[in-house]
Parts: structure tokens; C-alpha cells; sequence
């Protein structure tokens, strides 16, 4: 899934997607100065053109999942190290509890399907967050890889895809699966789904 390139001037410059933009782009800035990494460095290591790099840094560009899973393995962080809120949760807390003000969000490319970290940031084998599905949307970007996943419909109705094997599943349905095995999910109907989702970590790709 290609990076989204935002336009330089755009009526509605608050807009979600830009402000995402910007908040990744600043993180990244600070992950790659953190390592001492110049941009072609980061490049080369991630196998992501510099230009792109460049774009998202300035916040022009709204970069796939795939591109941040390039860059994630390049800087040996978590995808959600690009996502984390500048405001951090008080000490005592901050390994136990997420507070809602503070939940990484991520939208993953044009379909504006959304998703929200419950997990608090220092949990690394356990990660649950809130899926947002709208109609017609379908998560191309799911990562596969060692452990388990599973969920729980909290609204709507959506197509899980587990290998050759597709289920029609709505609110209080349940479902978990090895994550070695190819999933998608689509939403096929009118209306907005939510489900929490849930990942076993045996590899920290996510």
C-alpha cells in the first residue's frame, strides 16, 4: 500500500489525517537523531527512499503501514514508538494503565480504517487496541508473524478472514487464531464496526 501524499495546501489543514501526519514525522525525526542516523543512513538500512523519509519528517507524506514497519526494524523499535502521545502517563502508572487521552491512534491507508493502543507502553508481550472499521474498508496491512491473535466485536458486522476459511462475525462475537496464519478483515456492510483486538507477541513486529 503506497504512502499518501498530502497536499501542501488543503482547506481543512486540522484535519485527522494531517495532524497524524505531523505527529509521526516528528517522531521519527526523533527516533532516527536518537541513533544518529542521517536520512540516507535510515535509508539504506530500511530499504525506504530518502525522499520519502524527507516527506514524512515534514509531515507531507502519510506513510503505509509497510513503510513503518520498514523503518520500525530499521531503528529496532515497536511500530507504536512512532505513535506514542508527547505527554507521558505519571511513573507509578505508566506500566500498568493507559489513559484514554493518551492512546496512540493510527489511520492505515485510504480507507481510513483506525487503530487505537489500549495497551499501556510498557507491555511487550500483550498488546490490545480498538479496531475501527467503516463500510467498505479492509485491513490489507495486518502483520503475520510468531503468536496469537484474537478479538471481540464490540458494533457492526465484518468478514475475518483466517486462511482459506471466512467468517461472518458481529457484536459479542469472539475469535482467536494463530497469527502465523494469513487474516484480513472486511467490512461489507453500511455501518461502522469496532472490535478490540488482541495480539500475542512471540516477535515484537508490532
Amino acid at each position: 500500500m503506497p504512502d499518501t501524499v498530502l497536499p501542501a495546501e488543503n482547506a481543512d489543514v486540522d484535519s485527522d489525517e494531517q495532524l497524524e501526519a505531523m505527529r509521526i514525522g516528528q517522531r521519527l525525526r526523533a527516533l532516527r537523531a536518537e541513533r544518529g542516523l542521517t536520512i540516507l543512513e535510515l535509508a539504506a538500512k530500511a530499504g525506504v527512499s530518502s525522499g520519502s523519509i524527507s516527506q514524512i519528517e515534514r509531515g507531507a507524506s502519510n506513510p503505509s503501514v509497510s513503510t513503518l514497519q520498514k523503518l520500525r526494524a530499521a531503528l529496532g523499535v515497536t511500530l507504536w514508538s512512532f505513535l506514542e502521545s508527547d505527554a507521558a502517563e505519571p511513573a507509578r502508572e505508566s506500566q500498568y494503565v493507559r489513559r484514554q487521552a493518551n492512546r496512540p491512534r493510527i489511520v492505515v491507508g485510504t480507507n481510513q480504517l483506525t487503530k487505537e493502543l489500549l495497551s499501556p507502553r510498557d507491555n511487550n508481550e500483550l498488546r490490545f487496541m480498538i479496531l475501527t472499521v467503516p463500510p467498505g474498508a479492509e485491513s490489507g496491512s495486518f502483520l503475520s508473524g510468531p503468536g496469537d491473535k484474537g478479538g471481540y466485536v464490540l458494533s457492526g458486522r465484518v468478514e475475518l478472514s483466517i486462511g482459506d476459511e471466512v467468517f461472518e462475525i458481529g457484536e459479542g462475537d469472539s475469535f482467536q487464531f494463530p497469527s502465523t496464519i494469513p487474516h484480513q478483515v472486511v467490512n461489507r456492510s453500511a455501518s461502522e464496526a469496532k472490535l478490540i483486538w488482541i495480539i500475542n507477541i512471540r516477535e515484537s513486529h508490532l
